[in-house]
């Protein structure tokens, strides 16, 4: 497609901008041989650990991920709640859902001293979702939190609360999907007294007369005045068709170059150090190059505000070879099963991506152990975790959800070396969880499939000259054996165990390193980390 003539404004607060605006700089090109030049800045390799607040209007009802696709799934657990707490979905539809969000227990100042304290050393907020809605102030997108719901920039204020306690900030972007994500909305029950009646996925601007969103045209929220991909009555044929093909109702130029408007005034206003893309690669790709003008803008003017040091990292899913040397690989809900050459990023949830109540009420978040098992396996292998905490629809913290994060807290509060601005070793690990790894599926999906995290389980990390050894839990009468750390892989001079002021006793032969822990240690720890010099 043809490059832009023009120059793009660093600054684009407050203007219009054209479609497909042009690029800020020559070093890189809205094309993947010139997006080859990326390199992942040093900042995310030290990281390591980073919390999510995947939170938005979708998180008001309590209900569960995808919310605003599944209430309009007639039948459905969310259409049946839907239903019964709010009415029919051809009169009350998601719109009205976001007009009752109201955000007024949220507190960005407090969640990140919280986050902080637990070792993060990124923090991500949801700019928006395939709800369509922008969580900030935005000029290209009138359902936006400043004028509907909340009524806040909350994309301001995450920012200022993270940068002001030295947190790199970063945005996740899924809206790309809206056009297809919502057709659901276009339907109309099958039976029962409503049969027939379409919902409110195609209402107009001129339907609202009278009504609260006077003046709002729902089409710029739904996107649904097109007809319906193939087999879109079949629930699951999203799925199939999220790299747009198989039959997808392809989007038209004016959607595709809303979105990059969108996606680049949020870029040029917050100024994020990561764009997360809930994509395969990159947003639109490949019908449409938004999502390439926008990753070389973003490069070219993160480089630019910073004298030619790039520090910007965009995550993509589904990454080809040639796509993971221009940004860094996500895998959803998964774990690579090798040391990668390049960082790459785990994402996932200690329930479910959006406020379901009912895992608070059956106290079945992730625990603090399996998140941190979790973020030394991932560590081990060159990663990085981004761990969303669910929020309720006010913008508070569950007191489940903040008990598994005060556990993380306490301890990356005697652990965190082990894990902050380490490398992989020659090995990322040893013991019986590496047996039969499961591999990953489409975008990831392999967590919870390999066997559970044991005492015999150990992940390794290295800092200069110090080898960790993280323990997956109490070894037997306090003892284990590093099969890795012979005499030929390392000469051991000194063992500690963090936590602890005093040495630990050592053996090393070729049959590895024998510990013996030391006594009066607290047995229901996580994980133990020997610190091996």
């Amino acid at each position: 497609m043809a490059i832009p003539s023009l120059w793009l404004s660093n600054s684009i607060a407050g203007s219009k901008m054209l479609a497909n605006a042009p690029i800020a700089k020559v070093d890189f090109k809205p094309d993947w041989k010139s997006l080859e030049q990326y390199q992942v800045p040093k900042w995310f390799r030290d990281a390591k650990f980073g919390l999510w607040a995947h939170w938005g209007p979708q998180c008001q009802p309590e209900r569960g991920d995808w919310y605003a696709r599944g209430m309009y799934q007639e039948g459905s657990d969310q259409y049946n709640y839907h239903v019964q707490k709010y009415g029919h979905p051809s009169k009350f539809g998601f719109k009205d859902v976001i007009n009752e969000w109201e955000a007024d227990k949220w507190d960005a100042e407090a969640l990140l001293d919280l986050y902080k304290r637990a070792g993060a050393q990124y923090f991500v907020a949801l700019a928006n979702h395939h709800d369509n809605l922008d969580l900030y102030d935005s000029s290209h997108q009138p359902w936006n939190s400043t004028k509907v719901g909340p009524k806040k920039d909350l994309m301001a204020g995450w920012a200022e609360a993270a940068k002001r306690r030295g947190l790199r900030f970063g945005v996740s972007v899924h809206a790309a999907h809206a056009w297809t994500w919502y057709e659901t909305a276009q339907r109309a029950d099958k039976k029962g007294p409503l049969q027939g009646i379409p919902y409110d996925g195609k209402i107009t601007k001129a339907d609202g007369k009278g009504k609260w969103w006077d003046g709002l045209d729902p089409q710029d929220l739904y996107a649904q005045n097109h007809p319906l991909s193939e087999n879109s009555e079949d629930d699951g044929m999203i799925h199939r068709q999220w790299h747009w093909g198989n039959g997808v109702n392809v989007p038209t130029k004016k959607y595709c170059n809303n979105f990059h408007d969108r996606t680049i005034e949020l870029i040029d206003k917050y100024e994020p150090d990561l764009v997360y893309f809930d994509d395969t690669a990159l947003p639109l790709w490949p019908i449409d190059d938004a999502g390439l003008q926008i990753a070389a803008h973003y490069y070219n003017v993160n480089q630019q505000k910073r004298n030619g040091s790039l520090e910007a990292v965009i995550n993509g899913k589904i990454l080809d070879e040639q796509q993971r040397k221009c940004m860094v690989w996500d895998i959803e809900r998964g774990q690579s099963n090798q040391i990668e050459k390049e960082p790459w990023q785990t994402c996932t949830c200690i329930g479910s991506w959006h406020y379901d109540r009912r895992i608070y009420e059956n106290k079945s978040y992730k625990s603090a152990k399996t998140v941190i098992h979790m973020l030394a396996d991932v560590v081990s292998k060159n990663g990085n975790l981004l761990l969303s905490v669910p929020l309720r629809g006010d913008g508070s913290i569950d007191s489940e959800a903040l008990k598994t994060v005060e556990g993380i807290a306490s301890w990356m509060s005697v652990n965190s070396e082990s894990i902050i601005g380490t490398r992989p070793w020659e090995v990322f690990g040893e013991g019986p969880a590496m047996e039969g790894a499961a591999p990953l599926s489409a975008q990831g999906f392999n967590e919870g499939k390999n066997k559970p995290f044991t005492a015999e389980d150990i992940r390794f990390t290295r800092k200069g000259k110090d080898l960790y050894a993280i323990v997956m839990g109490w070894p037997v009468n306090g003892r284990v054996t590093i099969k890795s750390v012979t005499p030929n892989a390392v000469t051991v001079k000194r063992v500690v165990l963090l936590g602890q002021k005093k040495k630990v006793e050592f053996i090393q032969s070729d049959e590895g390193l024998q510990l013996s822990l030391p006594a009066g240690n607290d047995e229901n720890q996580p994980a133990y980390v020997f610190k091996i010099n």
